[in-house]
């Protein structure tokens, strides 16, 4: 997924962060409270940054931009360490004052990837919770739709019921009325029966 360049000016304020910390004075705890703070700023700074990383550009992406800010601003320490030790005031032990200063950046770029972290905690649990919500619905969803099958089963089978009932309760009527048509045939062929015993005996008579 392309990400839009204006998530990068993150990332660039970050690298301006761990650029202008080479020009604060390394003893934070001798030079006062207002150097303190200055570092104190700057670290919240980049604690911002890393959680704005990480929600614009991702865990797996942000993190490799935060790590090559980071490499990238402790290389350009060192080669400004390495080049204008005379505008630092550092004549002596050049190899120790560049480890310090890559330290630095390495610091600051590490309360980035803090930041990072808490954010990816943040959003783990935001995603925990919408998909423990969504279970719950679709736990609901289901429980409903059970619901409604049972009462659909049930309608179907107080219908079956019913046509059942309606037609035993035809074919019931149906056989007594064959039973009358069958008990009235019979009267009639025995009515006919004795009308014809009747005409005979009339008709030997005579």
């Amino acid at each position: 997924m392309i990400k839009s360049n204006k998530y990068y000016l993150t990332a660039a304020l970050l690298t301006f962060i761990l650029f202008a910390s080479n020009f604060l004075s390394t003893d934070v705890f001798k030079a006062g409270y207002q150097d303190f703070s200055v570092w104190f700023v700057l670290s919240l700074f980049a604690f911002a940054c890393g959680w704005l990383i990480n929600k614009t550009l991702g865990w797996v992406h942000g993190g490799k931009i935060m790590f090559a800010v980071i490499v990238a601003s402790a290389f350009i320490a060192s080669i400004m360490v390495s080049v204008l030790n005379g505008y630092f005031g550092l004549s002596d032990m050049m190899v120790e004052n560049i480890v310090l200063y890559t330290l630095r950046n390495i610091t600051l770029g590490a309360y980035g990837f803090f930041g990072m972290a808490v954010s990816e905690v943040f959003l783990l649990q935001n995603n925990q919770t919408e998909k423990k919500i969504d279970t719950e619905d679709h736990k609901k969803l289901l429980n409903d739709a059970k619901r409604d099958a049972k009462i659909i089963i049930e309608e179907a089978q107080l219908n079956a019921n019913k046509i059942l009932f309606e037609a035993q309760k035809s074919l019931t009527d149906i056989t007594e009325r064959k039973k009358n048509i069958e008990r009235k045939l019979k009267e009639f062929i025995a009515v006919e029966k004795d009308l014809l015993k009747s005409y005979e005996d009339e008709k030997n008579d005579n």
